[in-house]
């Protein structure tokens, strides 16, 4: 098993780097091209090779419907079945840190809770990895707050962690009736950077595909580089919406994506990992374009 795990690590690992390596060649292809349109002067590391890249341009042609992403996504099969999340905690965590992760499983449909104990990682991942489990959810937190949330997509990753900050349980929002289990409709608000798809391509790829008349929302919105999580249920009264939330209700951070998974730690390759002067750097908003 050991073995097997190893070898298909590293014949991804090699798909992968051959991916980036043909990325990269199709964006020189097209700075080449847009020069070429435009009339203007070539970028100066394009000028050695600007013959060789003319001539594959004449082969370049993108198929309808085709976006380029990479061939060897690691989500490109999710959706063709229910993701299979499982929710674990850090080790002696307090009271109010299982009811957070009780009612975080009421917000991912079909997610289920796994209590920690003495587990170490490496077990508990390949725990998970037997059992089928494509996505894994760690709960930190300090001084019985929740302070952080870690996403590890098995088999072979990403993994994402996430400062996590205002939680907020069902029952603090007041008014509430019957946790709400149907798979809900995804709203994705202004993450619309390469790093904010990113990151909205990790996140709602723990929830499974809704029925059309399901009447549950999820969104996740972006505000000042802060995702704010808040789940909603819906109903219609004639020519108006009701809009209900339903919780729990948190925000959340990214600062570190690493693409191997979590029991690698620091021996899997960092995809994006937050600097302390990125805040004060011109281009201050990392999940948004604009």
């Amino acid at each position: 098993m050991l073995r097997r795990q190893a070898r298909e690590r590293r014949e991804y690992l090699q798909r992968r780097a051959k991916e980036q390596q043909q990325q990269r060649q199709r964006e020189r292809r097209e700075s080449l091209k847009r020069a070429l349109d435009e009339n203007r002067l070539l970028p100066t590391e394009l000028r050695h090779e600007a013959l060789a890249l003319q001539k594959e341009l004449e082969f370049d042609f993108q198929a309808p419907g085709e976006t380029g992403d990479s061939q060897d996504d690691e989500y490109r099969w999710a959706g063709l079945e229910p993701p299979k999340v499982m929710v674990t905690t850090s080790r002696d965590p307090s009271a109010r840190l299982r009811l957070f992760a009780k009612e975080l499983c009421l917000l991912l449909p079909g997610a289920r809770r796994m209590n920690r104990g003495r587990a170490e990682l490496g077990a508990l991942v390949a725990a998970c990895r037997a059992a089928g489990v494509t996505d894994l959810l760690v709960l930190h937190e300090t001084r019985g707050r929740p302070d952080g949330l870690t996403v590890s997509h098995l088999p072979h990753g990403p993994t994402a962690h996430f400062t996590l900050s205002g939680a907020v349980l069902r029952q603090e929002v007041g008014g509430l009736g019957g946790a709400p289990l149907a798979a809900p409709h995804l709203l994705l608000l202004r993450l619309d950077s390469t790093l904010g798809k990113r990151v909205g391509t990790i996140l709602k790829h723990l929830f499974p595909v809704p029925r059309p008349d399901s009447r549950r929302v999820v969104t996740f919105a972006n505000e000042d580089d802060v995702i704010l999580v808040r789940n909603h249920v819906y109903r219609r009264r004639g020519r108006t919406v009701e809009l209900e939330e339903v919780g729990p209700r948190f925000q959340l951070r990214p600062y570190l994506i690493r693409l191997g998974t979590l029991e690698q730690g620091d021996a899997a390759d960092v995809e994006w990992r937050w600097h302390p002067y990125t805040a004060t750097a011109p281009k201050s908003r990392l999940l948004s374009a604009t």
